[in-house]
């Protein structure tokens, strides 16, 4: 899972600004933001997850990184390991980098 986002993450850091503003930026920050709901919400259960806020398009490499490697501390299975890297995955398509 961490190898999926680290590649993600790379990939944002090597596009071009006008790749990040077409919607690349907006792609990974809505990830981030899913991704750490998601580690929020096993670690604190019943408790209102805190949105991850936007700290800009140079940033959300390193935002992606930081959700993923909480969510991987707290993950339960493989299958959930599976379908957080599915997620990355499609973001990253998404994304278009």
């Amino acid at each position: 899972m961490t190898r999926a986002v680290d590649h993600f993450a790379d990939r944002l850091r090597a596009a071009p600004q006008s790749r990040l503003q077409r919607g690349a930026a907006a792609e990974a920050l809505g990830l981030a933001r899913e991704l750490a709901r998601r580690a929020q919400a096993l670690e604190e259960p019943g408790v209102e997850p805190r949105e991850m806020p936007d700290a800009g398009m140079f940033a959300v490499a390193d935002q992606i990184t930081v959700a993923v490697h909480d969510l991987a501390v707290v993950l339960r299975s493989d299958a959930d390991v599976d379908e957080a890297v599915t997620w990355v995955e499609e973001a990253q398509k998404r994304a278009g980098v």
